[in-house]
């Protein structure tokens, strides 16, 4: 690059200016980072050891930026084991923690964060302190520790080092607080964050915190406010050129412009995205645009194009409620580990205290011999106790891994499994079952004009109604939103029909109160039954899926059978 400029490499009269002048240049001018990155590899022998190990860092942080993970994983290890320089070391490990985060890799990420947490209090240098605790903030966040990523975030915000941008942990705490579902369109920390990252400054992330809040106007039944505030932003998205904001723009655009009842335009904002995206994976962009596309193919009367829409969408939140999940149990992993080091720890100290209490025994003879026993008899108690109570956590970890974390019903992945379990049971003695699917009649709506606090109390609620019709050998699971599967043991077709009728009628006349506001729901439920569909899994899902379909076309608020071979059973309002 330089023989191309007609320089040659003696023209770096001073590799150390150069070296201090690039440190910053990595988010504010990353070319020219890239063009003196270059200068400096082609001078790095005329670097002091401690300056060597500093370029190696920003040649390790450009290896990240490019997407090469592994190298810069490599790079990264290399710099925090042998670099014998703790704030190198401290930012490298900050790093790798993000990239832990960004490849999806949760338990090497909240090991590195227990090890950086503990290693906090003694980080003195300010600007690295200060990118260790906006790291520590963003993995806290992603395990779904919010009150941990709030704090970290404000411990950052109140000690931002001088030549650091306030733009940053203030962004980090609005981030902590959307993850956790605590963020809305009127929160004083959502405009601090604006007033911190103006246009003029800090172009994409003042774009995402405007996208952020256009996002909370739609979701909080403001369609009028987002479209308005999407437009005016739009030029800044676009000079932005920042693919993540591009998108997040347009789903926005089309949640708003669906909420008007502006189909067409929905539409085509949605495709946008559709065209956009990548196929497979985990993208709430796609999943959000499919749900989107769904409704408004549904309320079009295009029930084969909402039906493939409904798919992609239902394999898109299934992948991503997988990785929440994937989150949680890491996380939980990881501190049941650290868990059982902090009891090996004391373990291994209670025997050397033995070791030495035996010395002192041995001169003691019958007397050291009842301490010892008595010692003996202690530690063993104790670790009893140590292990009962892992041995209990573990349990009860296992447990709330099959789970739904909102309403204490079985998750979809858990409910499937222990349906194909018992349809296996059940074809070897010719037993009988009936499959239920339930979905809340206009639930999106009760979310936009309520808030998702009374949604996630009706949720709660329609559970509470359901199980009280339920017995202890039937099945209950959340499939996904608003949608739950039942499993009726030993049910006959006649039996399925009465109680998925009574489970309706119940929601129907339940009201679900909270904070002075009355809010009544229905129900659509479609059944499925073994006599006539089978015991294969698939086929059952299917056909009681598309039962529930058809009551949504019937008017919603019924009970419709799948048979095939005969009329349909319409139990409606």
């Amino acid at each position: 690059m330089f023989w191309q400029a007609g320089l040659a490499v003696d023209a770096v009269a001073d590799p150390s200016a150069l070296l201090k002048q690039t440190w910053p240049l990595p988010v504010t001018d990353h070319p020219r980072f890239v063009r003196q990155l270059a200068q400096l590899n082609r001078v790095v022998s005329r670097l002091a050891p401690d300056e060597q190990w500093q370029l190696r860092y920003l040649d390790a942080w450009e290896t990240m930026y490019e997407g090469e993970y592994a190298k810069s994983e490599a790079q990264f290890r290399d710099i925090i084991q042998h670099s014998g320089d703790p704030r190198v070391a401290d930012r490298a490990s900050a790093l790798l923690l993000s990239q832990y985060g960004i490849t999806r890799r949760y338990t090497e990420a909240f090991e590195l964060a227990n090890r950086l947490a503990a290693r906090l209090p003694q980080i003195t240098n300010a600007k690295v302190r200060f990118m260790v605790t906006l790291n520590l903030s963003q993995s806290l966040g992603l395990a779904g520790q919010t009150d941990l990523a709030i704090h970290y975030a404000r411990i950052a915000m109140d000690a931002v080092p001088a030549g650091e941008s306030p733009c940053y942990p203030v962004a980090s705490l609005v981030v902590a607080l959307e993850t956790g579902h605590r963020l809305k369109s009127d929160s004083p920390e959502l405009r601090q964050a604006l007033a911190a990252c103006p246009a003029a400054k800090e172009p994409v992330y003042n774009a995402d915190l405007m996208l952020t809040l256009a996002d909370r106007y739609v979701h909080e039944g403001q369609p009028h406010r987002a479209l308005a505030l999407l437009d005016r932003i739009a030029p800044s998205v676009e000079a932005n050129d920042y693919a993540p904001n591009r998108l997040s723009a347009l789903v926005s655009r089309a949640q708003a412009l669906a909420a008007l009842g502006d189909d067409d335009a929905a539409r085509k904002a949605a495709l946008a995205v559709v065209a956009a995206g990548k196929s497979g994976g985990i993208d709430a962009w796609l999943k959000d645009t499919y749900k989107v596309l769904y409704r408004i193919e549904s309320r079009q009367g295009h029930a084969a194009a909402a039906l493939d829409d409904y798919k992609k969408y239902a394999a898109l939140d299934k992948a991503y409620l997988d990785d929440v999940s994937a989150r949680a149990m890491a996380y939980q992993t990881v501190q049941q580990h650290l868990l059982a080091q902090r009891l090996e720890t004391e373990k291994l100290g209670r025997q050397n205290a033995l070791l030495r209490v035996r010395q002192t025994l041995d001169a003691k003879k019958a007397e050291a011999n009842h301490l010892y026993l008595a010692l003996l008899l202690m530690v063993l108690a104790f670790a009893v106790l140590w292990m009962f109570r892992l041995k209990r956590s573990q349990l009860r970890f296992k447990m709330l891994s099959h789970l739904d974390g909102l309403t204490a019903v079985f998750n979809r992945q858990h409910f499937m499994g222990e349906v194909e379990r018992t349809l296996r049971l059940l074809e070897r003695r010719a037993g009988a079952a009936c499959m239920v699917f339930i979905d809340l009649d206009h639930f999106k709506h009760i979310n936009d004009t309520f808030g998702h606090a009374m949604g996630d109390e009706v949720l709660r609620h329609i559970v509470a109604v359901c199980r009280q019709h339920l017995r202890a050998v039937d099945l209950f699971g959340r499939l996904g939103g608003e949608e739950f599967g039942i499993l009726l043991v030993e049910c006959s077709s006649g039996q399925g029909v009465a109680i998925a009728e009574r489970i309706r009628l119940a929601i129907e006349m339940a009201t679900v109160e909270s904070d002075g506001v009355a809010v009544g729901v229905s129900t659509s439920v479609g059944l499925a039954f073994t006599d006539s569909s089978g015991y294969d899994l698939q086929c059952l899902c299917k056909q009681a899926d598309a039962a529930l379909y058809r009551a949504k076309r019937g008017g919603r608020n019924c009970v419709v059978v799948d048979d095939e071979g005969d009329a349909d059973r319409l139990a409606a309002v």
